[in-house]
């Protein structure tokens, strides 16, 4: 096991591997920039070093700065947590090169994986579902509009390097498809440095599906169940909730077996997420995240395997925490992002909280870095906490959940509380009738299609 472990991000995340590393023995290094310096996981961690200046390519994107608080600190390894540096395939040869320890996967998969065309031929290839579309980047509008003939209007066209929802444009009839291709390649090219853009068949209201899978890197890997995430906002996830309402345990356990199966074959090391579009019994796969997901802890509440730690362990050599056939879903659990925004416009809201009152009782967590007196700088995600919920069934989960959002209390800034307070109120969200679109037509005052 390692000695000390330097924590490469901030916020609610870095909190949560700073207390897996606790549990463990772990000695830890927070680093922070100058706007992070009075933030909780600093004042907690055994040792802290400043890296730099509030914008993230001068601080938490900034290498060497880390690679120095590594080498100040002793530090053996490094845990990205989400965002930042933890999807970057040559962070974590760089720190091989220095003989770190990366946890999370190898080079080699981050880097297949953050491929979007090469994920999906490398899904193909392992017998994972895929969305019909092109075969790699498209061309020409020629070519494009004889794939789209093909498969058939709507189509999808998304960035190849692309994530988080840019570089993603519908085209819904060949008239269309011209625009798309251009103002998706505008924004790739403009957000990824990368202007390469495939098509996918668009579904019309599928399901957001993701299984959560455990590698340990020699051959043996299991998957956790799925979280159902349908619920976005402008392709970001708003609410996440396992099991899903619409899968069978017959269903689960297919899918969950091919994605167990594909990552066993790849000899995956550490978490992983596989996702997919679920639509008529089918499934899809759109992309795979080759890190912990903000929504972990659902999967952690229905299963009680403690994913962040387990990541540490099996970087560190350990063995999967169980067999597949030891894994059971218990219950059910809902996550809440509760964002420093206003909850009409989504304009960000930053400042000073001036009072904090975090719900508690029996199936009530919360995932948060924020105290009261904590001022939420501008220059980050505007993430409040994570609210997670769970009971013994998805009725209960959601009177529990409903009773806990009632509870919080956060004053002084603007947060997306009154929102989830409406959600958990609305039939659609009660009887689990939704899709990855409904929120948007929620949002906009039309009538969500069921």
């Amino acid at each position: 096991m390692f000695d000390k472990i330097l924590i490469a991000n901030r916020g609610e995340i870095a909190l949560r591997v700073l207390r897996a590393c606790k549990e463990l023995g772990i000695s830890t290094v927070a680093v922070h920039s100058t706007a992070d310096a009075d933030a909780m996981h600093v004042r907690l961690a055994d040792e802290s070093v400043c890296i730099g200046p509030p914008p993230s390519k001068d601080s938490y994107l900034n290498i060497p700065a880390l690679l120095a608080a590594c080498e100040i600190t002793g530090a053996e390894a490094v845990h990205p947590g989400y965002g930042f540096l933890s999807e970057n395939a040559r962070f974590a040869e760089i720190l091989a090169e220095h003989n770190l320890e990366f946890i999370g996967p190898k080079a080699e998969h981050i880097r297949l994986m953050g491929d979007k065309i090469e994920a999906k031929k490398t899904a193909r290839r392992l017998g994972i579902p895929v969305v019909p579309g092109s075969d790699g980047a498209v061309t020409s509008e020629e070519e494009a509009m004889e794939i789209a003939k093909n498969i058939g209007f709507p189509v999808l066209v998304k960035a190849a390097a692309g994530g988080g929802g840019r570089g993603m444009k519908v085209a819904h009839t060949a008239e269309d498809l011209a625009l798309a291709l251009s103002t998706a390649a505008n924004e790739a090219r403009s957000a990824f440095g990368d202007a390469s853009v495939y098509l996918e068949k668009y579904l019309t209201k599928p399901r957001h599906i993701e299984i959560q899978i455990l590698g340990d890197g020699r051959g043996g890997a299991i998957h956790l169940g799925e979280r159902d995430c349908s619920l976005q906002r402008r392709h970001q996830k708003v609410w996440e909730e396992g099991p899903s309402p619409v899968l069978t345990a017959a269903a689960r356990a297919k899918i969950g077996e091919t994605c167990a199966k594909a990552m066993r074959d790849m000899k995956y090391l550490g978490v992983g997420t596989i996702e997919f579009l679920y639509e008529d019994g089918e499934f899809y796969f759109i992309e795979m995240n080759t890190r912990i997901q903000v929504e972990h802890p659902v999967t952690e509440s229905i299963t009680d395997i403690d994913l962040v730690l387990e990541q540490i362990r099996i970087a560190a050599g350990g063995d999967l925490p169980a067999k597949q056939d030891e894994v059971a879903i218990i219950g059910h659990a809902i996550e809440c992002r509760i964002n420093a925004e206003n909850p009409q416009t989504f304009r960000p809201s930053p400042g000073r909280i001036n009072q904090f009152h975090p719900p508690g009782g029996l199936g009530v967590r919360i995932d948060s870095a924020v105290y009261q007196g904590y001022v939420i700088p501008p220059y980050y995600d505007s993430l409040v906490g994570k609210l997670i919920v769970h009971g013994k069934t998805r009725q209960e989960c959601l009177m529990r959940l409903r009773r806990a959002l009632d509870e919080m209390v956060v004053d002084g800034i603007e947060t997306t509380l009154p929102l989830f307070r409406a959600l958990v109120r609305e039939k659609a969200i009660i009887d689990g009738d939704y899709h990855i679109h409904w929120l948007e037509q929620y949002l906009a005052g039309e009538p969500p299609a069921g």
